[in-house]
């Protein structure tokens, strides 16, 4: 008797759909599942440790769409050859539901603003820093699954057991549309789900998070710096797998030098931390 065993990963069939008129898109659907769960945990978490509670809801306010509008700069920036060509439309650009969001723009830019929100209030941001550092990786980590609804950010083509299938889709009029059509059933390349490996890699960082939160006493600040530091480590060598367009720079992609950059740099953050702390023990939680 012959068994078949199922081998790869299938995207999904579609990434939108369509309640009349009103387009449903997957990966709008898993950013605002990944923020409503970051929320959730950083609510816990910055409650227990004494925080308002209504800060935290100021600083989603703030935070949000700060992000988003950083997180499309630093896309729109390093892959400006996709909007900005003989045959592109600047426009497209904004069309954020289509996908692209930069993490280094979206946290970068995010936490000014909830920087300027604390400084304004006159409240202390390290405690809340390290409340919402699992809580951002989290959402990050759900994040994910609309990249992998996108047929986005995946690998070079592998015949691995768990290789991605990437299927051929089509709109209505049976042109070529990869993130608004329906799948043909057509295998264009199987590939390794690098989107897969970051999201498992994420919720990683965040048991170790919790963990290293929990069992020792460290400065203030230092959950916030060792999740920079995680989830850089992880997005480098995720990185060098992928082989799709991107801004090189030195035959690197430059988000594998802004993960080397950003690593090093919390790195220093967290060690300097530390190191404060044994001058200033009022810098422990």
């Amino acid at each position: 008797m012959q068994t078949t065993i199922l081998a790869n990963i299938p995207s999904p069939p579609q990434g939108v759909w369509y309640l009349g008129p009103l387009p449903i898109r997957a990966y709008a659907v898993s950013i605002m599942v990944g923020i409503v769960l970051a929320l959730w945990l950083t609510h816990r978490r910055y409650v227990a440790r004494g925080g308002n509670a209504d800060m935290v809801w100021d600083a989603a306010i703030v935070a949000i769409p700060a992000g988003i509008i950083g997180g499309r700069i630093y896309h729109v920036i390093t892959d400006a050859d996709k909007y900005f060509c003989d045959t592109c439309n600047p426009v497209d650009a904004l069309k954020i539901t289509n996908g692209g969001l930069g993490i280094w723009g979206a946290v970068a830019l995010g936490a000014l603003a909830v920087w300027a929100l604390f400084r304004y209030r006159k409240v202390p941001l390290a405690p809340f820093a390290d409340a919402v550092a699992p809580g951002i990786i989290l959402g990050q980590a759900i994040g994910r699954l609309g990249n992998w609804f996108n047929q986005e950010i995946y690998g070079r083509p592998t015949d691995l057991p768990w290789a991605l299938d990437i299927f051929y889709r089509v709109d209505e009029n049976g042109e070529f549309a990869p993130l608004t059509g329906r799948s043909t059933g057509e295998v264009i390349t199987s590939v390794h789900p690098t989107f897969l490996y970051e999201l498992l890699w994420n919720l990683l960082i965040l048991a170790l998070l919790l963990l290293v939160d929990r069992r020792f006493r460290l400065a203030r600040g230092s959950i916030f710096a060792l999740y920079v530091a995680g989830y850089t480590l992880g997005r480098f060598w995720i990185e060098l797998m992928r082989d799709d367009a991107a801004t090189m720079i030195l035959g690197q992609r430059v988000n594998t030098w802004v993960s080397a950059v950003v690593f090093l740099a919390a790195v220093a953050v967290f060690f300097w931390l530390q190191k404060r702390r044994r001058v200033d023990p009022a810098e422990t939680e």
